[in-house]
C-alpha cells in the first residue's frame, strides 16, 4: 500500500509536471505568435482615394472595422479594400487566431498623388530659427583663472531667440553685444525642449580683456543632397531624413533656407569602413537659387522649386507606390553623379514597414556594376535620390552603411508626404 501511495503520488508530480510544461509551452508559443504578428502587420495602410487595394497580410487573425463593426474580415487571406473619393481615416481592432487582442490599424485614406522622380543634386544653406548652442566651457581670464559665466546655465540644444529683448538674427551678433556690453549682465530668451525660459549671464574677460560668456554657437547649416521629387505644384521633398546638427545631433530648427544650384566635381569612392561622399560646388548667388526651403522634419526637407530648377526636369511623372506595393526585388535609383540623372540598378533585400527608425524602413543594395564602378554604391550626397519600382516611385535612399558601402537603407514615400 506504501509503494501504491509512493507512486500515485509520483504519478501526480510528473502530471503537474507535464501540465506546467505544455502551459509554458503554449505560452510561449502565443508570445512569440504575437510578437511576430504584431512586427509583421503594419501599424499604418495607406490607400489612395477612389481606388481599390488588394490587402494580403498573410496573419491567423481577424478584423473589426468601427466604421461598420458588424462586419468581422478575415486576413488570413487576401482582403479588398474600396477607398472613398476623399481622403478619411479610419481603424480596424485586429485579434490573434480571432480571440486576442492583437492590435489596430489605422486604415488612411490619402489623395491619388503623382510624383516627378528628380534625382538631381541640390545645395542647402538652411539658417537656424535663433542660435543654437553646442556646449559651454570655460577660458583663461586676466589672471588666468578659469572663467565659465554660461556653464550650468545654458546647455547644449538651446536656442537663443533674444538678448535683453532683442531678436538674435546670428552668432556673430551675439559676440558683438556681448563684446561691447562693458562686462553688464545679459538676459537671454531661451527655446529649451519646446519651452521658452529666461536666463541671465555676467560676460566675463578672457586673458586678453575680451568679454565672452563660453559659449560655441552655430546658427547655420549646409552641404549636398538630392531632391527625390516634385509635385504639379513645384512643392519638393528632399533628403529622406531631415538636418541634424553635427555635434548635438538633434534636428535642426528651421528659420529659413534656400537650395542653390549645384555641381558635381569629384566623386571619393565608398570602401569598407569609409563612407564615399559626392563633392560640389555651390556658389552662393541670387541668381543660383533653385528653391526654398520651408520644413526639417525627420522625413526630409520640403518647400517650393524656382520654376528655373523645374523646367530643367525632363523625367516624367510617375503614380505612387504605398508600402503595401512594394516587394523584396530588383528596383532602381535614379542619380545624377556625372551631370545626367540616371536609373542605376538596386535590389531591396528586406521591408521593414513597422521599423520605429522611419529613414531605415528599406534595405537595399546597389548592383548596378557602372554606378559601383563611379561610387562604389550608396556615398554622401546621395541621401534622397529616388527609389522605383514597377513603375512607382516607392521610396528614397537615406544612408549607406559603414561597413558596406554598396548597401544601405531607404525610407517609404508614403512617409515623406
Amino acid at each position: 500500500m506504501k509503494n501504491m501511495r509512493v507512486s500515485e503520488r509520483r504519478k501526480r508530480r510528473y502530471q503537474l509536471f507535464l501540465y506546467a510544461f505544455l502551459g509554458f509551452a503554449l505560452g510561449m508559443f502565443l508570445w512569440a505568435s504575437y510578437s511576430y504578428y504584431e512586427q509583421k502587420i503594419p501599424n499604418i495602410i495607406r490607400i489612395q482615394a477612389g481606388t481599390s487595394q488588394r490587402i494580403d497580410l498573410k496573419v491567423p487573425a481577424s478584423g473589426v472595422l468601427n466604421v461598420d463593426s458588424d462586419k468581422v474580415i478575415a486576413l488570413n487571406q487576401p482582403v479588398t479594400i474600396v477607398a472613398g473619393e476623399s481622403p478619411d481615416t479610419c481603424q480596424m481592432e485586429l485579434r490573434l487566431f480571432g480571440v486576442l487582442p492583437l492590435k489596430s490599424i489605422d486604415i488612411e485614406v490619402i489623395e491619388n498623388t503623382r510624383l516627378i522622380p528628380v534625382g538631381q543634386p541640390i545645395g542647402i544653406y538652411m539658417k537656424t530659427q535663433g542660435v543654437l548652442v553646442i556646449d559651454t566651457g570655460t577660458f583663461e581670464g586676466p589672471q588666468g583663472q578659469e572663467q565659465s559665466p554660461s556653464v550650468y546655465k545654458l546647455q547644449a540644444g538651446d536656442y537663443v531667440m533674444a538678448m535683453d529683448g532683442v531678436a538674435v538674427t546670428g552668432k556673430r551678433q551675439i559676440k558683438e553685444y556681448v563684446e561691447n556690453g562693458s562686462g553688464r549682465d545679459i538676459v537671454l530668451q531661451v527655446s529649451r525642449n519646446e519651452k521658452v525660459i529666461q536666463v541671465r549671464i555676467s560676460p566675463m574677460q578672457d586673458q586678453n580683456g575680451v568679454y565672452k560668456i563660453g559659449t560655441w554657437l552655430r546658427d547655420s547649416a549646409q552641404g549636398i543632397g538630392t531632391m527625390t521629387f516634385l509635385d504639379e505644384e513645384l512643392h519638393f521633398g528632399a533628403l529622406g531624413h531631415g538636418i541634424n546638427d553635427t555635434d548635438t545631433g538633434e534636428l535642426l530648427q528651421l528659420g529659413s533656407g534656400l537650395l542653390y544650384h549645384t555641381e558635381i566635381v569629384a566623386i571619393r569612392k565608398g570602401e569598407r569602413g569609409t563612407p564615399g561622399e559626392l563633392t560640389g560646388i555651390i556658389e552662393y548667388q541670387p541668381e543660383q537659387v533653385s528653391g526654398v526651403i520651408m520644413s526639417n522634419t525627420e522625413e526630409g526637407i520640403y518647400g517650393v522649386a524656382s520654376q528655373t530648377f523645374a523646367d530643367s526636369i525632363t523625367t516624367q511623372a510617375l503614380p505612387v507606390g504605398l508600402k503595401q506595393d512594394v516587394k523584396e526585388g530588383d528596383a532602381q535609383i535614379l542619380c545624377n553623379i556625372d551631370g545626367q540623372a540616371r536609373y542605376y540598378d538596386v535590389k531591396i533585400t528586406r521591408l521593414m514597414p513597422n521599423a520605429e527608425n522611419l529613414n531605415r524602413q528599406i534595405a537595399l543594395t546597389v548592383t548596378d556594376e557602372e554606378l559601383l564602378q563611379l561610387t562604389g554604391g550608396i556615398v554622401q550626397g546621395m541621401s534622397g535620390a529616388p527609389i522605383i519600382q514597377d513603375g512607382r516611385i516607392i521610396g528614397a535612399v537615406t544612408h549607406v552603411l559603414v561597413n558596406d558601402s554598396t548597401s544601405g537603407y531607404g525610407i517609404f514615400i508614403e512617409n515623406m508626404l
